[in-house]
């Protein structure tokens, strides 16, 4: 079984357009939800979200592009320009053929598909643009990103609601360390922030009008997010031998399904996934620092989540910090655990744990250190990053510090 370590990250989200912008914002716990700006969001009851602001699209791609591109699909390019420009890898011939992406989403080219319902069902129209289909389909980012980059390897996408970049990354990792690829471009990317995107959320009754407050007694509600993260998993030797600046060792990752309820989260099945991830990476509890946590700042995840980690962690649970970086750039669906991946590097390279702002009052059902408002610095040699989807789709990656 081979290493895998990462050695290039990228991101565009509500907090930055780079990896440096986003830890920036997470160490000062800066938060980027706010007022969502696009046409009818006055017919919302919801009307905050982790929108991306500041992003002309006009000024990353040709018009031609935009023709192919949703902003899905733009998110994942720009973030993976980032993850292979750190990175220092070039794809051509045998090593390009060996060489692939997989990447996560759950709604894919919701923007677009809006746009042509509106041009049919409200303009009348009796056309719509012939990209359409392409434009939209799930696997638009993942097949643009191996064409951009001449990946011509194992290529596709994962979609499992919240879970989407998670399971892809961690099909990523069993990719390379099986030795059937030597680098994996992986990640996710998300634009759920319309007018259809967010009314068919408004329909679940578990969004917050004014903040998500992770773990906090008085929380009511997630945010949602959109953006991508992307990142470079890659064999440890390969990247030894070209003298490769890791960021962090992927060591372990588990899946499981809690077989139960389509929307209501089980803690059974998140302690299976975690426990999987840890016998995976061959580690004990007791070796785990910190957890980026799922975190939506609904009743029933915190809960739910709190108490699995109680059950795989025992009397460590105590000293574990877990943290929720959701309240700062929002619930990113399929995209999610990507973005969240940069909290859990971060706390491994720089020592900085990122906070979970706006905590305000304690809940006894979530009696965890949840590093509330405030960065903190510690040293952090191992972290878990968990993901837990609508349909108890679990899946959970494990990190340690390279050094």
């Amino acid at each position: 079984m081979k290493r895998v370590v990462i050695t290039g990250a990228g991101t565009v989200n509500a907090l930055g357009h780079d990896v440096a912008a986003t830890w920036d914002a997470m160490r000062n716990g800066r938060c980027g939800i706010g007022p969502l700006q696009f046409r009818d969001v006055d017919r919302l009851t919801i009307r905050i979200g982790g929108q991306v602001k500041d992003y002309d699209p006009a000024a990353h791609f040709s018009r031609q592009q935009l023709t192919l591109y949703d902003r899905f699909t733009q998110f994942a390019l720009l973030a993976a320009r980032q993850a292979l420009t750190q990175s220092g890898l070039v794809f051509e011939g045998d090593f390009a053929d060996r060489c692939g992406v997989v990447l996560g989403t759950s709604g894919g080219g919701l923007g677009t598909q809006e746009e042509s319902y509106r041009a049919v069902y409200e303009e009348g129209k009796n056309r719509v643009h012939p990209f359409v289909v392409p434009k939209l389909m799930n696997n638009a980012a993942a097949s643009h990103v191996s064409m951009e980059f001449n990946l011509r390897g194992p290529t596709f996408t994962v979609s499992t609601a919240c879970a989407s970049s998670n399971h892809a990354m961690g099909q990523a990792f069993q990719l390379v360390r099986s030795g059937l690829c030597p680098a994996v471009v992986t990640g996710g990317s998300e634009s759920m922030l319309c007018f259809g995107g967010v009314k068919a959320w408004e329909g679940l009754r578990v969004m917050s009008k004014d903040a998500c407050r992770p773990f906090s007694a008085n929380r009511n509600g997630m945010v949602q997010g959109e953006g991508a993260g992307v990142f470079v998993f890659e064999d440890y030797d390969h990247a030894r031998a070209r003298g490769a600046d890791v960021l962090a060792e992927v060591v372990g990752f588990a899946m499981s399904s809690d077989a139960t309820d389509i929307v209501m989260p089980s803690c059974e099945g998140a302690a299976r996934a975690m426990t999987g991830a840890l016998r995976d990476a061959g580690l004990n509890p007791q070796d785990v620092d910190y957890i980026n946590a799922h975190g939506t700042g609904t009743a029933a995840n915190d809960r739910t989540e709190c108490a699995a980690v109680a059950d795989v962690f025992g009397d460590h649970a105590g000293k574990l910090m877990i943290s929720s970086t959701k309240a700062m750039h929002g619930h990113l669906i399929g995209g999610t655990g990507a973005v969240e991946l940069l909290a859990c590097l971060m706390a491994l390279r720089e020592g900085i744990v990122a906070p979970t702002i706006g905590y305000e009052e304690p809940d006894p059902a979530c009696p965890l250190d949840v590093v509330p408002n405030v960065a903190r610095d510690a040293r952090v040699d191992v972290a878990l990053s968990n993901a837990f989807a609508f349909g108890g789709l679990n899946a959970v990656l494990a990190l340690k510090r390279f050094s």
